[in-house]
């Protein structure tokens, strides 16, 4: 029970609020209620998203209830955290869709036949206005306007709109729904799941305990994981993918890896990062790195596989055995389309003139190369899909 409750406390944690009274609630033998809320305004994960349902996975583990709490409510107006401008906002059917999606990629880290799934249109949509009215005299406007994002859209006179100030009470109000324990999220929702222990205050439940986890940095070691971004590791991604992509994080990451995306114990990730302060090549470690996550999501075989397929590519520069046939000639963008290498000819042309194109090892610069077969070529699109035209 006790290195249960270090790993729950501990690992992949930025904050706990108050770490004395979860602790306490940890050893009273109590069956926990672990709620973390998901507006399901995308249908793809990546890494990032599974720092908070890595912890939920500790938690039941333990042998706590954890409480999916999908917002087809909070989500169509969108939660306004760290966002220099309102959001769009998206219909209940979109967000439904989504979900279902969120729950079959969330079962490669969840016991998913062990979760209670809940919907918060369910009761939010059933609020008088007289409810209302109640839920947001919890709440000084001089409070909503401390949050950061609102300073700045003041200073940039930039638009806030009233329906703004909503998202944290909505959220607030789905801890007293369900009488959460417990509430996870990432930093930058603190404001929105403190005020859920407000809230609850409010409505005469005990507060809940609050468990913060850090935001994943990219694979460009720099800004959050997202797609817009373009440095996520996507957890449906292909193996070889999902392992090359992980080899290309900056060293300096390793440890926060190892520690948020993995299942290795803190001793060992521990061990890890004495390993590189005494001069272990990060390489090596970042190569048990790539196998732990791919792992996970895929198989330990998958691993294997993604790793010699690495090391023949990559390490020994080698063209993999198992490369696509295809037998094309003609404009190289032509070329790409059909061996289904793009989506676009756009995507096409922006691949080559970013030079991620390479034929029989020379980089392709003009959009309008022409291809003639001849023997055996080898065609390379960016740095994991190989062809053999012959």
């Amino acid at each position: 029970m006790r290195s249960d409750i270090q790993t729950i406390l501990e690992k992949g944690v930025a904050d706990v609020i108050v770490r004395k009274e979860l602790e306490e609630k940890l050893k009273s033998g109590k069956k926990l209620r672990v709620k973390l809320g998901i507006d399901p305004t995308g249908a793809d994960l990546h890494l990032g998203h599974m720092v908070p349902l890595r912890k939920m996975r500790q938690f039941q583990d333990a042998g706590h209830t954890a409480v999916l709490l999908f917002g087809n409510f909070t989500g169509q107006i969108g939660d306004p955290s760290g966002k220099a401008e309102a959001r769009p906002l998206k219909t209940q059917q979109e967000l439904e869709d989504n979900a279902k999606h969120y729950i079959k990629q969330a079962s490669k880290v969840l016991d998913i036949d062990h979760i209670e799934v809940v919907w918060n249109a369910d009761w939010l949509g059933k609020l008088t206005f007289s409810d209302v009215t109640r839920l947001a005299s919890v709440f000084t406007v001089q409070q909503m306007m401390e949050r950061d994002m609102f300073q700045d859209r003041l200073k940039a006179q930039a638009p806030i709109y009233v329906h703004e100030f909503m998202y944290p009470l909505m959220q607030g109000y789905d801890s007293v729904a369900i009488n959460a324990d417990v509430e996870l999220g990432g930093t930058d929702q603190t404001f929105n799941l403190l005020a859920g222990r407000e809230i609850q205050r409010a409505y005469g439940q005990t507060p809940q305990s609050v468990i913060t986890v850090p935001i994943l940095e990219g694979t460009d070691g720099v800004k959050k994981m997202g797609k817009t971004t373009g440095n996520y590791i996507g957890i449906t991604e292909d193996p070889k993918d999902m392992y090359g992509k992980t080899m290309s994080i900056p060293d300096n990451l390793i440890v926060r890896y190892f520690e948020l995306t993995t299942n290795v114990p803190l001793e060992d990730i521990n061990e890890i990062n004495r390993q590189l302060l005494g001069g272990e090549n990060p390489r090596n470690l970042k190569m048990r790195l790539a196998r732990e996550i791919v792992k996970i999501y895929h198989s330990t075989q998958a691993a294997q596989e993604a790793e010699e397929y690495f090391i023949t590519v990559f390490q020994k520069k080698e063209t993999p055995v198992n490369a696509t046939v295809i037998s094309i000639e003609g404009n190289i963008i032509d070329i790409l389309m059909v061996a289904n290498a793009v989506k676009s000819k756009s995507e096409g042309r922006r691949l080559i003139e970013g030079g991620g194109v390479k034929y029989n090892g020379i980089k392709i610069e003009n959009i309008n190369e022409v291809i003639k077969l001849s023997g055996e070529s080898i065609l390379q699109v960016g740095k994991r899909q190989f062809y053999k035209l012959k």
